[in-house]
C-alpha cells in the first residue's frame, strides 16, 4: 500500500527515507552559524543596525569578552511596537523589497537574519522607542523562542542585550579564544566602525569600565588620526573613472609584513580584500619592498551597483563587477598622489609647493662619465659620482625652492650631508640620495626605451645554470631594455657586452646576476614590479657609498639633482628615508635659550 508523502511523492507505509526536514530551531542555529561566528560578529551586526538607524552615539558594553554579555545602546530612530515584534523573525527587514534593490543598497545590513540569528544562539532582550511614541516596546527571546513582549519606558533609540552566547550550542564555545582575545576582536570591530563613521561617537566599555571613546570628528582624516593615534599618517584623495578615494597612509619605513595595520573600506563598509590591500601597497612602487604593507586607512567610494556586498554572510568581503578596472584605478590614483607627496614618518615636508623644473630648463650631460651642473657663475662642475644624470641649468636653480634652497654646511663621517634650512638642520644620507636619483632616471629611461648604455672594452663572462641561460635567451629583449646586452658562449656561459651608463661603477657580472635572479623570482608580482626591483638594485650598486669623500660642489650638485626627481624624492628606492631634520627650536630649548 502506498500514500502521498509530505512533498507529494509516493511513499510506502513503512518509510525507508533517510532525508528529513530539519526542525525550525535547528535550522535557525545553522543559519546563525553563518552570521554569528564569535562575539565580535554580534557587535558588528548590532552596531551596523544602529548606524542604519541614524545613530550619532553608540555605546557597546561587553562582559567576559562578549561571552557572558553584550549590550549595544544607540540614540537612533528606534522602532515601533509592530517592528520590534517582527525584527527578531528570520528574513525580516525594512531595507529591501524586491530583488532589484540588492543592486542599489545604501545600508550596512539588509539580509534580515542578524537579530534572528543572534537570538537563536543566545538569550536576547531588545527594547526600542521612536520619537513619535510615548513609550517603548521590549521583547525577550531565548533560543529563537519569544518569551515576552511588553510596553516599557525607555529613551528614544534601541538597546539590545545579548547574554550567554552559544548557551545552547556548546560545541561552538570550544572554538572561541580567551576573554582577552575575544575582547580584542570586538575592539577591532568597533575601531573599523568608528573609522567608517567619523561623525558618530563610539563608546566601548569592558566589564562595566570605560575602555575606548571615539569622539565625533569632522571628517575621515581627523577620525583616522585620532583613532589610530599616528600623527605621521598623510592624507590623500582623488577621483578617477567613477572611483573616489580618501586615504590616510604611512611612510614606507612604517610598513609591516602583513596588512593587519591597513584598514580598507568600500562604500563605508569595512572589508578584507587581498587584492585591494596588495594594490595599495603596489601604489608605493619600489619604495615598499615586496610583501610589506603600509598602515593607515583607505576609503573607496563607487556606485553601489558596481559592488557585490553579498559575497560573505558577514558582509566582510566584496566583489567588484569590474575588478581589474577598479583596482587599476585605485593604483593609479594612489601612485600619483603618493609620488607627489612628501611622505616621511613623523616629519613635516622639507618645503611647500615644490614644482619640478620644466623640460626647457633641464639639460642632459652628453658625457657618460661626468654631469655638468651650470651655476650662476657659468662654471661647469665635473662630477664623477653623478655620471649621466640630468641636471637643472642655472635658470632652474633660481626658480626652484627645494633641496637646493638649503645651505650645505658639511659632510659628516663620510656618510651624512648636513644642511641649513630656514627652520632646522637637514641631514641627508648621501647613499640614499644618490640611489634615489639614479633609480629615478633609470626608471624614466627604461619606460621611454632610452636607457643609455656603456659598451665594455673587454666583455665579461658569467658562468650560469642551464636555467639561467635559457631564461636570458628567451628574455633577451627585456634584458636589452635594461641596458644589459649579453650573448651565450658554450652551454652555460653568458657574455655581458653592455651595461647601463648610470651603473658603470658596478661589476657587469654582478649586474647581470642580480637582474636574472630578480626576474626569475618574479612569482606573483607583476612584471613592472620586478623591473622596478631590478632597477632599484642597479641604482643601489652604482650609488655613492658610505665613506666616499665628496667635495662641496659634489654635495651641492646632489641637492640640485634630487630636486629634479619628481616622485618619492624623500625615500630611496628601497623605502629608507633620504632626509631627517632637527628643528632649531628643539636645539635652542635643549640649550636653555
Amino acid at each position: 500500500m502506498v500514500r502521498k508523502g509530505l512533498l507529494g511523492y509516493k511513499q510506502s507505509v513503512v518509510s525507508r527515507a533517510q532525508i528529513r526536514i530539519l526542525p525550525p530551531a535547528l535550522v535557525h542555529q545553522i543559519a546563525a552559524g553563518e552570521v554569528v561566528g564569535r562575539p565580535s560578529s554580534v557587535v558588528k551586526e548590532l552596531v551596523e543596525n544602529a548606524m542604519d538607524a541614524g545613530a550619532t552615539r553608540i555605546e557597546v558594553d561587553i562582559g567576559a569578552g562578549g561571552l557572558s554579555a553584550i549590550r549595544v545602546h544607540d540614540n537612533g530612530s528606534g522602532m515601533s511596537e509592530d517592528d520590534v515584534v517582527l525584527c527578531v523573525h528570520p528574513h525580516a527587514t525594512s531595507k529591501i523589497q524586491t530583488f532589484d534593490d540588492l543592486d542599489a543598497l545604501g545600508t550596512f545590513g539588509f539580509r534580515g537574519e542578524a537579530l534572528a540569528s543572534i537570538a537563536a544562539v543566545s538569550r536576547l532582550s531588545l527594547k526600542s522607542r521612536t520619537p513619535h511614541d510615548p513609550g517603548g516596546t521590549a521583547v525577550v527571546m531565548e533560543g529563537s523562542q519569544t518569551q515576552s513582549v511588553q510596553s516599557v519606558g525607555c529613551a528614544v533609540g534601541t538597546t539590545v542585550e545579548v547574554r550567554d552566547l552559544f548557551f545552547n550550542v556548546p560545541a561552538r564555545l570550544k572554538f572561541l579564544k580567551s576573554s582577552a582575545t575575544e575582547s580584542a576582536h570586538i575592539a577591532a570591530t568597533c575601531l573599523d566602525a568608528a573609522l567608517a563613521n567619523p561623525r558618530t561617537r563610539f563608546i566601548l566599555k569592558k566589564d562595566g569600565k570605560a575602555w575606548r571613546d571615539y569622539l565625533p570628528a569632522s571628517d575621515f582624516s581627523d577620525r583616522t588620526l585620532a583613532a589610530l593615534g599616528d600623527d605621521s599618517l598623510r592624507s590623500f584623495s582623488g577621483s578617477l573613472n567613477g572611483v573616489h578615494i580618501q586615504a590616510m597612509l604611512s611612510a614606507p619605513e612604517r610598513a609591516r609584513t602583513s596588512a593587519l595595520g591597513l584598514h580598507l573600506f568600500v562604500n563605508q563598509r569595512p572589508v578584507r580584500d587581498r587584492s585591494l590591500a596588495y594594490t595599495v601597497a603596489h601604489a608605493y612602487g619600489s619604495v615598499l619592498p615586496q610583501g610589506r604593507y603600509p598602515t593607515g586607512a583607505v576609503f573607496l567610494t563607487l556606485s553601489p551597483n558596481e559592488v557585490d556586498v553579498n559575497v560573505h554572510p558577514q558582509k566582510s568581503e566584496v566583489r567588484f563587477v569590474h575588478q581589474r578596472d577598479v583596482l587599476e584605478t585605485v593604483r593609479q590614483l594612489l601612485s600619483r598622489r603618493l609620488g607627489q607627496s612628501n611622505l616621511s614618518a613623523g616629519r613635516e615636508p622639507v618645503w611647500a609647493n615644490h614644482q619640478p623644473p620644466s623640460a626647457s630648463s633641464v639639460s642632459f650631460a652628453s658625457s657618460n662619465t661626468y654631469a655638468e651642473v651650470a651655476y650662476a657663475s657659468k662654471e661647469p662642475l665635473k662630477l664623477a659620482a653623478l655620471e649621466g644624470h640630468y641636471a637643472p641649468s642655472s635658470s632652474a636653480v633660481s626658480d626652484l625652492h627645494g633641496f637646493m634652497s638649503l645651505r650645505f654646511l658639511a659632510q659628516v663621517r663620510g656618510l651624512l650631508l648636513v644642511c641649513e634650512g630656514p627652520d632646522a638642520l637637514y641631514v641627508l644620507d648621501q647613499h640614499a640620495v644618490d640611489e634615489r636619483i639614479r633609480f629615478y632616471h633609470l626608471h624614466e629611461s627604461y619606460h621611454s626605451h632610452s636607457i643609455k648604455t656603456q659598451r665594455l672594452l673587454f666583455p665579461e663572462r658569467l658562468e650560469c645554470s642551464p636555467e639561467d641561460v635559457e631564461y636570458a635567451t628567451s628574455h633577451e629583449t627585456e634584458l636589452t631594455r635594461l641596458g644589459l646586452e649579453c650573448t651565450v658562449l658554450g652551454g652555460e656561459t653568458l657574455v655581458v657586452h653592455t651595461i647601463p651608463a648610470l651603473a658603470q661603477r658596478t661589476p657587469p657580472r654582478r649586474l647581470l646576476r642580480d637582474a636574472l635572479d630578480e626576474l626569475r623570482c618574479q612569482g606573483q608580482r607583476s612584471f613592472g614590479d620586478t623591473i622596478d626591483t631590478v632597477l632599484a638594485t642597479m641604482a643601489c650598486h652604482a650609488a655613492i657609498r658610505a665613506g666616499d669623500h665628496l667635495s662641496r660642489e659634489e654635495c651641492e650638485a646632489l641637492l640640485v639633482s634630487l630636486d629634479n626627481v619628481q616622485a618619492f624624492n624623500l625615500h630611496c628606492p628601497h623605502g629608507r628615508p633620504v632626509v631627517d631634520k632637527i628643528l632649531f627650536a628643539d636645539i635652542e630649548h635643549r640649550l636653555g635659550r
